[in-house]
C-alpha cells in the first residue's frame, strides 16, 4: 500500500508540474544587462543637471547668453574630459534639488553650491569637496547690528532648504535672535533685507559677495562674524549612479593635479582659502 501511495504522488506531482505548462522543457532566454547611467549619457552625448537659477554657482552670462558660474564651469571641463558634448540644465527651486534628482530619472545630478551633510548623504551620493564655504551675516548699511550678539531683537531671515534656515533656528531657540524668516530664493531674501522688512539675512559667503558687489544693494556683511558653517561643497548624484560617481571623482583629482580647478574658482571670484587640495 505504500508503495502504490507513493507511487501515487509521484505521478500527481508531475501532472501538477506539467499542467501548467503543457510541457516539461525549460526555456533559457537571454537577458541584456541594463546600461548604467554614466554609459546611457556617453551614448546621448548629453549630461543634464538640475540646479537652482542664481550667480555665482550656475547662472546664464546674459552678455554670452552661455551658462556660466563655478559648478557650471567645473561640470563643464569635467564632461569634456569625459568625452560629452552637451550639457542640458533644469531649474529647481534649491530646497527641492536632492528630492528631484532622486525622483527624476532625466536628471543625472545636481549642482550649484551644495554642501555636504551627513543628512544629505542619506539621501544622495557626493564626489569628493571641489571648495570650500562658509555664511555670513548680511545687514542693512545702516543697521546698528554690527556684531552678532546685536542679533537678539533683530528678526533674521535665510533661504528655505539651506543650511542656513537650521542656523538661525537653532539661534532662536538659543534666545540668539527674536525671529526667523523664511525665503524661497536668495533675491528674494536680500530684496526684503534692502527695504527694512527684516533685520538681518544669513547666507553663502561667496552667492554674498558676488550680489553686493553686482546689484544695488545698501548692504553689508558682519566683518566680526565667526562662521559657525565651514563647510564643503560637492556633486550629487543618485546613490545607485556609482559608475559615475567614480568617473566624476576620477576628473575632479585630474583637475585638482594639472591646476585646472584652481583656475576655475579663480575665474570665478574665489581664491587659494577656498581650495582643497586633497
Amino acid at each position: 500500500m505504500k508503495k502504490i501511495f507513493t507511487l501515487i504522488m509521484i505521478i500527481g506531482l508531475i501532472v501538477i508540474i506539467r499542467g501548467d505548462t503543457g510541457s516539461s522543457e525549460i526555456t533559457i532566454t537571454n537577458i541584456a544587462p541594463e546600461k548604467d547611467r554614466l554609459q546611457i549619457i556617453k551614448e546621448k552625448g548629453l549630461l543634464t543637471f538640475a540646479s537652482a537659477n542664481g550667480t555665482p554657482f550656475v547662472y546664464i552670462d546674459t552678455e554670452t547668453n552661455k551658462l556660466s558660474g563655478i559648478d557650471a564651469d567645473i561640470l563643464a571641463e569635467i564632461t569634456k574630459r569625459l568625452g560629452i558634448n552637451k550639457i542640458e540644465r533644469k531649474e529647481i527651486q534649491f530646497a527641492d534639488l536632492l528630492n528631484q534628482l532622486t525622483t527624476d530619472d532625466s536628471i543625472d545630478l545636481a549642482a550649484d553650491g551644495i554642501y555636504i551633510t551627513p543628512e544629505r548623504e542619506e539621501i544622495v551620493s557626493f564626489t569628493q569637496p571641489i571648495y570650500k564655504e562658509s555664511e555670513v551675516v548680511i545687514v542693512p548699511k545702516a543697521s546698528k547690528i554690527n556684531f552678532k550678539d546685536d542679533l537678539k531683537n533683530a528678526v533674521v531671515g535665510a533661504v528655505r532648504g539651506t543650511k542656513f534656515v537650521d542656523l538661525i533656528q537653532e539661534w532662536k531657540k538659543n534666545n540668539l535672535v527674536k525671529d526667523v524668516m523664511i525665503f524661497e530664493d536668495t533675491p528674494k531674501l536680500l530684496n526684503d533685507l534692502n527695504n527694512g522688512k527684516i533685520d538681518a539675512g544669513v547666507s553663502d559667503a561667496t552667492l554674498i559677495e558676488y550680489s553686493l558687489k553686482s546689484k544695488g544693494f545698501f548692504l553689508k556683511t558682519l566683518r566680526d562674524y565667526t562662521p559657525e558653517l565651514n563647510r564643503t561643497a560637492g556633486i550629487a548624484v543618485k546613490k545607485s549612479d556609482v559608475t559615475l560617481l567614480n568617473a566624476l571623482n576620477e576628473k575632479i583629482n585630474e583637475m585638482k593635479a594639472d591646476g585646472t580647478l584652481y583656475a576655475i574658482l579663480v575665474d570665478n571670484g574665489l581664491n587659494k582659502n577656498d581650495m582643497i587640495l586633497n
